[in-house]
């Protein structure tokens, strides 16, 4: 039993008890009414209080819905008359309090980590609920930078606007989870720090998701994107013409990756470490690791050892191709250790690079890998070649020649 304020209709105020009813809140269906009980009031008397709205706020538990109904009605409630009059009360009712709650404005998604959900827009509120990253939630009213929003759980309360991104958004998310749902991994990494994940390389794009230091992640593609925008210089105080200077706007690389929960998104690349192996690590010489593959694996005594493909890149972001050497890296079964059996320079590379495995008649079953080179037009193409350990060779296409290096004459002494 509740105790509600004194309700007055016409000029006959009364006091009467009430019930908690509960309200269901899938797909905004009606509350079931209570009727009773009945204690005193003039007759077809009917007052509802809702709790979901800001016109229909008392001072009771919220989620309820509240009935008073005068005790004079239980003995006119058994004429038709009475019930239709109670009916039709309860129906206008209820239409006046849920109007303006019902309607769902928009359906956002928080990109904020986590946010507490507010009673009302002021210094002062209590917390109903909150919410976390990547929650989606119903706009259901606006007030300057703040919503009210309702979760999935049906809780409701108001938050801030910036925590909050758009469908439009979202739905970029699942365009690039589709696009890139079979898009081969070309290097694990690790967040150094908390970061977002963006929806297309720049700091200033849309983000959603967010990631945790130390979450480990696939590395699919990369792009590059301006560092900052460009600013206008100022004019000149005695309005003269300032001469034009070309600008090169810096550039930055971005990793698309996907990540432990399978979201797929883009992350400025100095957020990440990749993970190399430190045994063809040391033999960096200068440059920056953009992928490593496995390509077989040896036996050297009671162990089996890896046998690398390395993807280099010079050490500078920016660059107009994602790397322009590679490097194949085998076993030495009798010096154990690690040898460049294969060494290409000047590639203009783009990423994807793919390895997997053909039978080659005699040699058997060897490893092989594709490369996608640029050529001078900017066309495409694609590089095969197979690994029968120690030896890299280049599988040649139907119709294509082999490049013959140039080489310099050594002069006799």
């Amino acid at each position: 039993m509740v105790g509600v304020p004194s309700v007055s209709w016409g000029a006959f105020p009364y006091f009467a008890h009430s019930k908690r009813v509960p309200f269901s809140d899938a797909d905004l269906a009606p509350p079931e009414l209570f009727w009773g009980p009945f204690e005193s009031g003039p007759p077809y008397a009917l007052q509802v209080y809702s709790l979901l709205t800001s016109s229909c706020t008392a001072s009771l538990p919220p989620r309820y819905i509240v009935l008073l109904i005068p005790v004079k009605l239980l003995r006119l409630s058994r004429t038709p008359t009475a019930v239709l009059a109670i009916t039709l009360a309860a129906t206008l009712i209820l239409a006046s309090c849920n109007r303006g709650r019902g309607k769902v404005l928009e359906v956002d998604y928080v990109s904020a980590s986590q946010v507490p959900l507010r009673d009302r827009v002021a210094a002062v509120y209590n917390k109903t609920g909150g919410v976390k990253n990547g929650d989606r939630v119903e706009v259901l009213e606006r007030q300057r930078r703040f919503v009210r929003v309702r979760t999935s759980s049906g809780t409701e309360g108001w938050i801030e606007q910036r925590h909050l991104v758009s469908q439009q958004v979202y739905n970029g998310f699942q365009k690039l989870l589709r696009e890139n749902q079979n898009a081969p991994v070309q290097v694990h990494g690790t967040t150094r720090n908390d970061t977002n994940i963006h929806v297309e390389p720049g700091r200033e794009t849309e983000h959603l998701y967010l990631l945790s230091a130390g979450e480990k992640l696939d590395i699919l593609k990369r792009a590059t994107a301006e560092k900052q925008p460009l600013i206008t210089a100022p004019a000149s105080p005695n309005g003269a013409k300032e001469p034009s200077k070309s600008i090169t706007p810096a550039l930055e690389d971005w990793w698309l990756l996907r990540d432990s929960q399978g979201r797929v998104g883009w992350v400025l690349a100095r957020m990440v470490d990749l993970d190399i192996p430190l045994e063809i690590a040391q033999y960096a010489e200068g440059q920056r690791f953009v992928a490593f593959f496995v390509l077989n694996e040896v036996q050297d005594g009671d162990k089996k050892v890896p046998q690398y493909l390395a993807v280099l890149t010079e050490p500078k972001d920016g660059l107009p191709y994602d790397y322009d050497q590679i490097r194949v890296f085998t076993w030495n079964v009798k010096r154990h250790r690690y040898e460049t059996a294969y060494r290409e320079r000047k590639l203009d590379g783009v990423l994807p690079v793919t390895v997997g495995r053909e039978d080659f008649d005699k040699e058997g079953n060897l490893p092989v890998f594709a490369l996608r080179v640029k050529d001078e037009n900017g066309n495409v193409t694609e590089r095969k070649y197979k690994l029968n350990t120690p030896i890299v060779r280049r599988l040649l296409a139907p119709g294509e020649q082999r490049e013959e290096p140039s080489r310099r004459k050594r002069r006799r002494r």
